[in-house]
């Protein structure tokens, strides 16, 4: 085969050997690798641009959840880079419309090999759009309770109260009932103190309220309840509730018992605790005689 054959022969699209080292073809393949570069560059700098924006916004209102705006800063810059991508395929004479339904073809076969997996990026989706929990919250999810460290697309990470590491896959913390303890700004504490049967109801009810409104952290609305709630074997139980600050209330609820044990001391209020009281029969144990033979005969 001689030089003017492999020159002549096609590569595709009518384009041959030969055509390949014209100036003209050097040049549009030069434009395009230069276009492509460009394109490149420009998404790269607005995405980064878009993504910080995006950020910012979440910054700017600290009432607002920076995993909401991070999460959405990221898709945006996927988003973003996804199309530059596409034009650089087109300034190459790239049908991309096939290379598209590739993709989804792909795509789905990829879905349904990894359910479980995109079910937990589903579910954090729906976490972070919705929002039941944030960084930050303490919560409880199932069995795990713990503070909320990081929300990702696939495991939350909680902190247990011993400050342990535990992961919780997405889906199940969608999936299940979810107790946020810091929801709300405040909590009711509720405790129940027993007294004796021989206490002044009136003079222990009133000291009670005494603790609770000498301590600077019962809020006043809505007002401390202190009612009798039950008769119970040894003791009257007085039920008590009253409003804290969220994160004022583990101690707050440990504080109030301490402070009430050392009034009702202080007062000579009785508080009960269970007795057993065992009585003793020492009367003599009187035993039948055996009747004599001859009696029984």
């Amino acid at each position: 085969m001689d030089l003017q054959s492999i020159l002549n022969t096609e590569i595709v699209a009518g384009t041959t050997v030969g055509d390949i080292f014209t100036v003209e073809f050097m040049a549009s393949v030069l434009g395009s690798v230069v276009s492509a570069v460009l394109i490149l560059l420009v998404a790269v700098l607005f995405a980064g641009w878009v993504k910080r924006r995006i950020w910012r916004l979440g910054e700017a209102h600290k009432h607002l959840d920076n995993t909401l705006f991070t999460f959405l800063g990221n898709i945006a810059r996927y988003t973003i880079m996804a199309f530059a991508l596409l034009f650089v395929l087109n300034t190459f004479g790239v049908q991309t419309t096939s290379i598209i339904a590739a993709l989804g073809a792909a795509g789905i076969a990829i879905g349904l090999a990894l359910q479980g997996a995109l079910s937990n990026v589903a579910a954090g989706i729906m976490i972070i759009l919705f929002r039941p929990i944030k960084i930050g919250d303490f919560v409880e999810v199932g069995d795990q309770s713990g503070t909320v460290k990081n929300i990702s697309l696939n495991m939350t990470e909680l902190a247990s109260i011993g400050n342990v590491q535990i992961f919780v896959p997405n889906a199940d913390v969608w999936g299940n009932e979810i107790k946020n303890y810091s929801g709300y700004p405040t909590r009711r504490a509720e405790w129940t103190f027993g007294v004796g049967y021989g206490v002044n109801l009136a003079e222990a009810e009133r000291v009670i309220r005494d603790v609770l409104s000498s301590d600077e952290r019962t809020h006043s609305a809505p007002e401390p309840w202190v009612q009798v709630n039950n008769w119970n074997d040894s003791s009257v139980d007085f039920l008590v509730r009253a409003w804290v600050d969220q994160p004022e209330y583990w101690d707050y609820q440990a504080d109030i018992k301490r402070k009430l044990k050392e009034a009702f001391d202080d007062k000579g209020i009785d508080i009960p605790f269970p007795t057993r009281t065992v009585v003793h029969d020492n009367a003599p144990i009187r035993l039948a005689a055996t009747p004599p033979a001859e009696a029984a005969e």
